[in-house]
């Protein structure tokens, strides 16, 4: 039995294990009275599917929830005491009234009335700065936009890819590349911090790992703070899994089928009593994808005016497995201190079939049909533990929070090619890469408050990475010979990155504006070691170090409660993945070939918003403009060598962009709910690339334009327990000296259903309802023309079911006065990022 199998089974039995010892959670109930009662209108009819509260005044672990069922009906166990009852419905108001439980029975009817022409508005104190805004998936706040998937019907039983692509000012594209207001250049994070559960280079493989039902929610930081890292030139996207937070044995089940065919199974539970809060979430499934590229590509011979044709296209079919499993725990030492610890198990493997199509068509010359048919397998296994400790030195704001991160990350990749020209056999490779991460993350951040507005913040973090590649390339011509190293693709490389980061920034607030000031100074040391087999190639051993101070200023000023301006600006950095820097560092395709570039250096952003927040009754708007000025920026050459496309990053020129992001929420009816974002952008590039050692001719990077994308979502409610949304996503063509990108739209659809007197919800969804999802391109160079065509994921469908069963209510964490700019994230077990 191999290592994969016993952490699969390891996997599963440790989730049926904990299913039955949270069962036993329940036995830890005190003695408790049956109460029942009833929700009625105005008209006294009764209230279908509203909440009804029952917060004890003595205790909230005491404290209880429930919802009526289709008559309006309620039945719940709580201990007698005095109860504050908050009930809560739909298109209602909030009504709330006291009543002592002394004995079982009735409490009779309880009404509520039904709301005015506007909806009940929720007043949220956010960072010192007090916006008002109804109940919505997408809220703003003064450094970030949080977007919440819970009421996301398209991506229902998909993952975390499925949500980024419903995510404002949030792109995936085609490939599964995701990016912010253009750039690609995001910075993930998990909780707040870097995470081995997104692999080192594993891309929408990883982001297709985490199950949507396990998302709370989703940060997008555009323009972050000092306190945050300042890799990730475009922003940050930070993911918020789920830990309950309430009293007593919490849960829910989702199981999803669909076609392409795929099947999941997750679970999201929790345990709450006196000082010890326990979480688990885990789960796993079974999931087909099908991905089509086409290259159509025309070269010519200056020299003679020869023409050569190629027609190129490849298919390739995944069935992958994936399983996960988190689970962690939280205990009160004291009403100020507290520890938290936990851990991750990420599996994922699949099997893969690809077939490789050359017609190659020359002007005074047969023509030559080449297939290579690819056959492969990836396994990929992730571990993480995390330890912190948060303490409060008084109530007036003053804490520290410590944070120590182990993560551990190995992936097997091995491929077998078989190469076949003019129904001859012509080739057969053999590849296999192994490649390990070892990351360590610690961090302190410090608060100490001044005043009633002001705040000092400080903190240190050091990040310890390690990747490991062992690539081996072997090559043969004939079915019955001897493979021999491809001596150029066969190497082992180390990256090993070590950077030391601090930051202190201040914060206030003189009336209606509010400002906060910090710099952040990051110390990094880079050592690459690379060899391979051919002997003419030399080891390196290369050692970079960067040392950089990143300003950040914000300004907010406040005309209402619920109108505000926004201002800001901060430097960021982008630096180069580790295998941008390692040569050769892929073979699978011997027409296509992507190649490192050991002397990319990193580059730098300069960032400015001007941002605007208005909510009106059921209306709220939010435009923000931005700038970025790239210097050193990261540009793809595209190259011919000899026949075969090269693909090189390199350091060139400038970049700018510059652009209107505009995000809206309209409640138009109580029907009808509309969730959109445009952003119209303009961009210019300058740099032209004249290594003539590499291409016969200067390639320019020159070019400018404008485009669009678009997103609007549709939520039609059809009664308390049915609805459906509608979803068009458009984004316009671009266009430089180099290369030009067609425009491409997609439209989805999903349907929400609730049941079983709301335990339940039964959903439907279908992405890419015209199978239009697909990325087109024209590349021009110094001797060839290439259409390029690329669909990562058909057409597809899925139905899942959702079982929610809890016993208690949310226990409410204490608050304290939070100043303005506060950047804190994650959740109340963790210190925010650094």
């Amino acid at each position: 039995m191999n290592q994969t199998e016993i952490i699969s089974i390891f996997t599963k039995k440790t989730l049926g294990l904990t299913f039955v010892l949270s069962a036993a959670a329940f036995a830890f109930a005190q003695d408790k009275v049956g109460v029942s009662g009833t929700v009625v209108d105005k008209s006294n009819q009764p209230v279908a599917y509203a909440s009804v509260t029952f917060s004890n005044k003595t205790s909230k672990l005491l404290s209880d929830a429930t919802l009526t069922d289709e008559k309006g009906n309620y039945k719940l166990d709580l201990t007698p005491g005095n109860y504050d009852i908050t009930i809560e419905a739909i298109d209602y108001k909030k009504s709330v009234i006291n009543k002592q439980i002394t004995t079982a029975g009735s409490i009779g009817a309880l009404s509520i009335e039904p709301e005015a022409t506007s909806t009940n508005l929720k007043t949220q104190d956010i960072q010192g700065v007090v916006i008002t805004a109804t109940a919505k998936p997408y809220k703003v706040e003064l450094d970030k936009r949080t977007y919440d998937p819970s009421q996301d019907i398209v991506s229902k039983g998909g993952n975390l890819q499925d949500v980024l692509s419903n995510v404002p000012s949030v792109s995936v594209d085609t490939d599964g590349t995701v990016s912010m207001r253009g750039s690609s250049n995001v910075r993930f994070l998990i909780n707040g911090k870097p995470s081995a559960l997104l692999g080192i280079d594993d891309g929408a493989n990883a982001l297709q790992s985490i199950p949507a039902d396990q998302i709370e929610r989703i940060e997008v930081i555009t323009n972050p703070s000092s306190k945050f890292e300042a890799s990730g030139t475009a922003g940050i996207l930070n993911i918020i899994l789920k830990k309950s937070k309430k009293t007593g044995f919490n849960g829910s089940v989702t199981g999803t089928l669909g076609y392409l065919p795929q099947t999941n199974l997750n679970t999201n539970l929790s345990w709450r009593k006196g000082n010890l809060t326990w979480f688990l979430n885990g789960g796993g499934g079974y999931r087909e994808s099908k991905n089509t590229n086409r290259n159509n590509a025309t070269f010519f011979n200056a020299a003679n005016g020869g023409r050569t044709q190629t027609d190129q296209e490849s298919i390739s079919k995944n069935k992958n497995n994936n399983y996960n499993v988190s689970s962690g725990l939280v205990y009160d030492l004291s009403d100020k201190t507290s520890i938290n610890a936990s851990g991750t198990i990420r599996t994922f493997e699949s099997d893969n079939l690809g077939n490789i199509t050359y017609d190659y068509r020359f002007l005074n010359a047969p023509s030559l049909f080449t297939e290579r048919i690819n056959t492969g397998s990836n396994n990929n296994l992730a571990f993480q533990g995390d330890f912190g400790l948060d303490h409060k030195f008084d109530d007036k704001g003053q804490n520290i929070s410590l944070s120590l991160s182990l993560q551990s990350n190995r992936s097997y990749n091995d491929t077998d090619v078989n190469q076949i020209t003019n129904n001859i056999f012509e080739l057969q490779n053999s590849i296999s890469q192994t490649t390990r991460n070892k990351t360590l993350v610690g961090k302190a951040d410090y608060e100490l408050p001044i005043g009633e507005n002001s705040k000092i913040e400080a903190g240190y973090r050091l990040d310890i990475n390690n990747n490991n590649y062992d690539n081996d390339v072997l090559e043969r011509y004939s079915p019955f010979a001897d493979f021999h190293y491809l001596n150029n693709f066969t190497y082992n490389a180390n990256y090993r990155e070590m950077f030391n980061a601090g930051y202190v920034q201040f914060k206030s607030k003189i009336g209606k504006l509010g400002y906060q000031v910090g710099v952040r100074n990051e110390y990094s040391n880079v050592d690459i070691q690379y060899s391979n087999l051919d002997s003419a190639t030399k080891n390196i051993d290369n050692k970079k170090g960067y040392n950089n101070l990143f300003p950040t200023v914000f300004l907010s000023y406040e005309i209402t409660k619920d109108n505000q301006f926004l201002v800001n600006y901060s430097r960021r950095i982008d630096r180069p993945r580790s295998w941008f820097l390692i040569p050769n560092p892929s073979y699978t395709d011997n027409q296509n070939i992507f190649e490192g570039n050991i002397d990319l250096n990193p580059s730098y952003v300069d960032s400015y918003e001007l941002g605007y927040s208005i909510s009106k009754g059921k209306f709220t708007i939010n435009p923000t403009l931005y700038y970025k000025h790239s210097t050193d920026d990261v540009k793809m050459l595209v190259y011919s060598d000899g026949g075969v496309f090269k693909t090189k990053p390199i350091n060139l020129g400038t970049n700018d962009s510059y652009g209107l992001d505009l995000n809206f929420n309209w409640d138009a009816t109580k029907w009808l709910k509309f969730l959109g974002n445009v952003d119209l952008f303009g961009y210019k590039n300058t740099g032209i690339f004249n290594d003539l050692s590499v291409v016969s001719k200067p390639v320019p990077f020159d070019g400018s334009g404008f485009s669009a994308r678009a997103r609007l979502t549709s939520t039609f409610k059809v009664d308390k327990t049915f609805s459906f949304q509608l979803q068009g996503f458009y984004r316009g063509g671009q266009k430089t000296s180099s290369i030009e990108r067609k425009s491409m739209y997609a439209l989805n659809f999903g349907a929400s259903k609730t049941i079983w007197k709301g335990d339940g919800t039964l959903s439907f969804n279908i992405q890419d309802i015209f199978n239009t999802r697909a990325m087109e391109s024209t590349a021009y160079g110094d001797n060839f023309v290439r259409d390029s065509y690329m669909q990562w994921q058909p057409r597809q469908f899925a139905v899942s079911l959702t079982y929610r069963f809890k016993q208690g209510e949310k226990i409410e964490q204490p608050k304290r006065k939070k100043d303005v700019n506060s950047n804190a994230t994650g959740d109340d077990q963790q210190g925010g990022p650094m």
